[in-house]
């Protein structure tokens, strides 16, 4: 009795901690979301209440004045390419990683265990010096290159530990049967990790797209900003106009939201099953 009373208890603890830290999560992305129907007058005088009416002119306004769908495209050029070239020369990389066991490796492992913990506002100098040097400054090629290269560590991982799943036998089977290392890597072992490279790829275009430092560093101009820099830009803008600045923020935000919403499953099982070995 004393145990299932224990368990009840434990449960129910477990239950409003989490129910606290989903309020806490979802508050901050709610209010911003009904202030961005209310005006600036309700924002002020009455900051948590709900909107008396739902007022579409911040988005009107946002729309109008900045060149908000422009970033969008930016971003979606940026973050798709990142992605592409990450997932292209991280898998081959991960699967070496995975399957080849030597003390180089190791080495080199524990070197991208350390980039991890390495500031990104130390690499700022030398990164912005380097795409200058090479004449990316204020090209979404410069952008696409650093976001490849700033993704490599987690990629790494994700896809190595997802790799360390598949069974040996699996490859030899294939070598057995005559085909080479790159028939046996595109043909079997990429389709069987299939849900690793969607989990690292969801990983690596949410990092692309709400990345604010490099991108406000490394452009100068509205052909080449992406998204999250619309912020700074309502910031100067709006800096009175509430409405529209939470307007703005409801379309920076959402779509990175509703993304990881849609796919959260593939992310945990492409996690979890990566996790089983190594």
């Amino acid at each position: 009795m004393r145990d299932s009373t224990k368990r009840i208890i434990w449960k129910s603890v477990t239950w409003i901690f989490l129910a606290i830290i989903t309020f806490i999560s979802i508050l901050p992305i709610f209010w911003v979301l009904i202030s961005s129907f209310k005006t600036t007058q309700e924002i002020t005088s009455t900051p948590l209440s709900l909107p008396t009416s739902l007022s579409f002119d911040g988005y009107i306004t946002a729309i109008k004045v900045s060149p908000i769908f422009q970033y969008y495209g930016n971003s979606i050029v940026v973050s798709v390419a990142s992605t592409v070239f990450n997932l292209i020369f991280m898998g081959m990389a991960a699967y070496v990683f995975a399957r080849v066991k030597s003390k180089v490796i190791n080495i080199l492992l524990a070197v991208m265990s350390i980039t991890l913990f390495i500031p990104i506002t130390s690499m700022m100098q030398s990164i912005y010096s380097v795409v200058e040097f090479i004449g990316l400054y204020d090209t979404k090629t410069g952008l696409v290159l650093v976001y490849t290269a700033i993704g490599i560590p987690i990629t790494l991982f994700v896809l190595r530990s997802f790799f360390l799943t598949i069974p040996n036998e699996i490859e030899e089977s294939a070598y057995m049967d005559g085909a080479n290392f790159l028939r046996t890597f595109y043909s079997i072992v990429v389709p069987i990790a299939r849900p690793g490279f969607a989990t690292a790829a969801i990983i690596q275009f949410i990092n692309c797209w709400n990345e604010f430092l490099f991108a406000l560093t490394l452009t100068s101009s509205n052909e080449n900003r992406t998204v999250p820099l619309v912020l700074n830009y309502f910031t100067s803008m709006f800096s009175y106009d509430y409405t529209a600045l939470f307007a703005a923020l409801t379309m920076i935000t959402i779509p990175s939201i509703l993304m990881f919403v849609l796919l959260q499953e593939q992310v945990v099982s492409g996690l979890s099953s990566g996790s089983v070995k190594g």
